[in-house]
């Protein structure tokens, strides 16, 4: 027998829609149940709640409705209305791009600290994804000249859009993997998020991150792979007493600073993030060491 169409009332209220949303999941259920609303509706959070009964046509019940299903699935929400904010930034986001963290912005601070300090001008983010780092230095800093790559022809094309969208003219995107992006261009800093879980570790599996790239996330056995490339590579990019800032894992500081002094780098220092655990490692060129080949 061939399924019964769905019909919905012509118009019912935001209020009332919630309340149905609002069991769907837990812990973050009316958060959740507002943000895909909002979306369908194509409104603020704020006229939301300052307009409760707010009427819902039958086809804008219909849209809700498939995205509080799909979110049911696990779809991340940020996928399901396609945004993200990070440092203030509407960024827009997909399944290409790894959704971009509130631990992200522990490496931002640090970059954007060096750089009020020092006035640096020439900063690449390896592995911009969605280009949240790049953007947000360049939005901040508007002096600085920022390169971003990705091996993600997809990734980049969405960075592209965000740039264009905030109307950003001092960043450059660039295709490669890590630092074939940069060619022969030589840096004041370099940023980067890698990845850098386990390969088998099982968060790979749950949650929000089921529906990430693993391209994004998985950073070979130990999850020190992609950093201990980008590390290799960093005396030969960097200028004398340029920076170098990675995230890493919460249990990967003694790893990662071992590899930056193994590789001739001064590692400076870690920052934590807001659970306590260290989250960035900071480190610099020796001044005066001149760029050989990895």
């Amino acid at each position: 027998m061939a399924p019964q169409p769905v019909f919905f009332p012509a118009f019912v209220s935001a209020r009332t829609l919630l309340r149905e949303g609002w069991p769907e999941f837990a812990p973050s259920a009316r958060l959740d149940a507002d943000l895909l609303l909002c979306h369908t509706l194509g409104i603020a959070r704020a006229e939301l709640y300052k307009k409760p009964e707010l009427p819902v046509s039958a086809e804008q019940q219909a849209c809700f409705r498939d995205l509080l299903r799909q979110r049911r699935l696990g779809v991340p929400v940020a996928y399901l209305t396609q945004h993200k904010e990070f440092w203030s930034l509407d960024l827009e986001v997909n399944p290409w791009v790894l959704i971009p963290r509130p631990e992200t912005e522990h490496l931002l601070e640090s970059a954007l600290d060096v750089l009020a300090q020092t006035r640096l001008r020439d900063v690449a983010d390896l592995g911009t994804g969605s280009g949240a780092i790049a953007l947000a230095i360049a939005k901040e800093l508007p002096h600085c000249r920022v390169t971003a790559t990705d091996i993600s022809a997809q990734a980049l094309e969405l960075a592209r859009r965000n740039s264009h969208r905030l109307g950003l003219g001092n960043v450059e995107f660039r295709a490669g993997d890590w630092w074939q992006g940069l060619q022969s261009q030589h840096c004041d800093m370099v940023v980067s998020n890698p990845p850098y879980v386990a390969e088998q570790d099982p968060c790979l599996d749950q949650g929000d991150t089921r529906f990430e790239p693993k391209l994004a996330l998985a950073g070979g056995k130990q999850g020190l792979a992609c950093i201990a490339e980008i590390i290799a590579g960093a005396s030969r990019y960097l200028r004398p007493g340029g920076w170098l800032l990675l995230e890493h894992g919460y249990d990967q500081k003694q790893a990662v600073q071992a590899l930056m002094v193994e590789n001739g780098l001064l590692a400076l220092g870690s920052r934590r993030d807001y659970q306590g655990h260290d989250r960035v490692m900071i480190a610099m060129k020796r001044p005066g060491l001149g760029s050989f080949s990895a």
